[in-house]
């Protein structure tokens, strides 16, 4: 269990929370402004704290079903995507279109900006779908400002929620954790608040009573005038959750029911899922922290249950109630200091760390590993490179099925390690491709078409993605494949050179620059080399004119 108060475990002063939830609440009942900003001084510390508005139109929470979700983009978001499986993080595509619409019309780029130059820390907030706003405004700052290629040190941005809907899919989740993220959202659920669960609904089940919900949610609309249908909906809604989370559970367990694996051709499951740190209110005054996804995805369900049917009309009417309840809720509990810490879930499922344990210890002999003394020993090398190749082929196989640590694609000793292992041995198994001619004269089953495996692609969007470089079709570990493809193609008697010189020359100075750069071992341009011997073939007029003529000995 963690020591200390609830806002110094969250890096924010209570008072600040306080505040948030405040402004928050304000802008909700504003809906006319898109949001605002306030400039506060907490014990000498500067804040401008940007607060979102709700809105209660049923088109701007489910543009399309059953669950109303779209692809991020990917050129105002880069990070959230998952970077091996170069899969692009999903979104709810009613908030994404208010959020570009927030960008595009008004000045937060430059009211977020002059804060982050003034040095100022800047939390964004927001209540209900007003929180989804202050979710996606936080992202975009951390893509501007956090980028690792900027060399101004910003403030990382906070943001603040209260009863925020869910708003992406696991990737929002894996995404932030990688890029250590995660810890800027710090999301606050009342125990029966029925909107961050109302979206692990498909919208068809909820369509005919969603828009009198949305009304109810409006802080300007009478308790007195609320009816029977809001047991309905939560029923409905927490019917639905329950099927998430036995499946999400199932998951985690590794279920092998043949039920379980076909449950999915007969019900539409929600992609959304929570991520950040989450701080559910009992309404006793305690507050429960929990940082791990799956367990907040499990807590959102089992903290809402109802211990008997009698309960339904009382619960249901909470869950209204409660979304409206967030102001008074947290002075109290605030004022209490009655905090939980569950860490212990951080590490859940553990098995997920027995494996990192494995793969690090597996790792260790890598790292000593000099082919350079080996390559006379063809034998021995290629059993390294198959044993190497099984252990990174398991690696991938469970980054594609999320089964690996979120952070993993982005810890450095990783990247590192996989950029080690590409540049080394990638070589050679471009060269025993070649050697057992897998290719073809169509170049279809090119090296580089058809026959690189994915542990190379992976570990290269690893580096690109480190380095925020966009992603290239070649690198220095597999252009050999296309000094391969050349060499077989100029080798032809029936081909002629000028069919090939336009890629001969684009290879040449892809080289050229990698060579300036500092990224090609020396014993590429060594007598002997694959591109020496091959280059050395090339008609005498094209070498002398060539870019790359004076790295290699003639």
């Amino acid at each position: 269990m963690a020591g200390g108060s609830l806002g110094d475990n969250m890096g924010l002063k209570e008072e600040l929370i306080t505040v948030a939830c405040g402004l928050a609440f304000q802008a909700h009942t504003a809906p006319g402004n898109l949001y605002r900003y306030n400039d506060i001084g907490i014990s000498s510390e500067a804040y401008r704290v940007f607060s979102f508005s709700g809105s209660w139109d049923a088109a701007e929470w489910f543009v399309n079903k059953p669950f109303g979700e779209t692809k991020i983009d990917l050129a105002l978001f880069p990070s959230l995507r998952s970077i091996g499986n170069d899969e692009a993080a999903l979104v709810n595509e009613g908030f994404a279109k208010r959020f570009d619409n927030i960008l595009k019309t008004t000045t937060i780029k430059s009211e977020v900006n002059k804060a982050m130059v003034d040095r100022k820390q800047v939390v964004f907030t927001g209540h209900s779908s007003g929180a989804a706003m202050a979710i996606l405004a936080t992202f975009w700052a951390l893509e501007e400002y956090l980028n690792p290629t900027k060399t101004h040190n910003h403030k990382p941005p906070f943001c603040v929620t209260f009863g925020s809907p869910l708003i992406g899919n696991h990737i929002f989740s894996h995404a932030s954790r990688r890029e250590n993220w995660s810890r800027c959202f710090i999301h606050f659920v009342l125990r029966y608040d029925i909107v961050p669960r109302i979206l692990l609904a498909p919208f068809s089940s909820i369509e005919q009573t969603f828009s009198s919900i949305l009304q109810f949610l409006d802080p300007m609309f009478g308790p007195d005038r609320r009816g029977s249908v809001i047991s309905e909906f939560y029923s409905t809604v927490m019917r639905n959750a329950a099927t998430v989370t036995s499946h999400a559970a199932g998951t985690l367990m590794g279920s092998t029911n043949l039920l379980f694996e076909t449950v999915t051709n007969f019900v539409d499951l929600s992609p959304y899922r929570p991520f950040g740190t989450y701080v559910f209110c009992n309404g006793n005054g305690q507050l429960i922290v929990v940082r791990n996804s799956d367990a907040v995805l499990q807590l959102m369900f089992h903290t809402a249950q109802l211990s008997n049917l009698e309960e339904l009309p009382e619960v249901a009417n909470n869950s209204i109630s409660q979304h409206l309840a967030y102001v008074a809720e947290l002075q109290e509990s605030l004022g209490m200091q009655n905090v939980v810490y569950l860490e212990q879930l951080e590490n859940f499922p553990c098995l997920r760390m027995v494996l990192i344990v494995m793969l690090q210890q597996l790792a260790q002999p890598w790292m000593a590993l000099d082919w350079e003394h080996k390559r006379d020993e063809d034998f021995h090398a290629n059993v390294t490179r198959l044993e190497l190749a099984g252990v990174w082929d398991e690696i991938i196989e469970k980054l594609r099925s999320y089964e690996l640590p979120d952070e993993f694609e982005g810890k450095k000793e990783w990247v590192d390690l996989g950029t080690r292992f590409r540049l080394l041995v990638e070589p050679l198994d471009i060269a025993n491709y070649y050697r057992h001619a897998r290719h073809y004269e169509d170049g279809s089953s090119s090296y580089m078409v058809r026959g690189r495996p994915k542990r190379y692609r992976y570990t290269q969007r690893w580096l690109e993605h480190a380095e925020r470089r966009p992603q290239e079709p070649s690198s220095t570990s597999c252009f050999f494949a296309e000094v391969e493809d050349l060499r077989y193609k100029t080798s032809k008697s029936n081909s002629s050179f000028e069919d090939v010189k336009e890629r001969v020359e684009r290879l040449e100075v892809q080289i050229k620059t990698w060579s300036d750069e500092g990224k090609l071992a020396k014993d590429v341009f060594l007598e002997g080399s694959v591109l020496v011997k091959w280059w050395k073939t090339l008609p005498p007029q094209h070498k002398q004119q060539s870019c790359i003529r004076s790295l290699i000995n003639e």
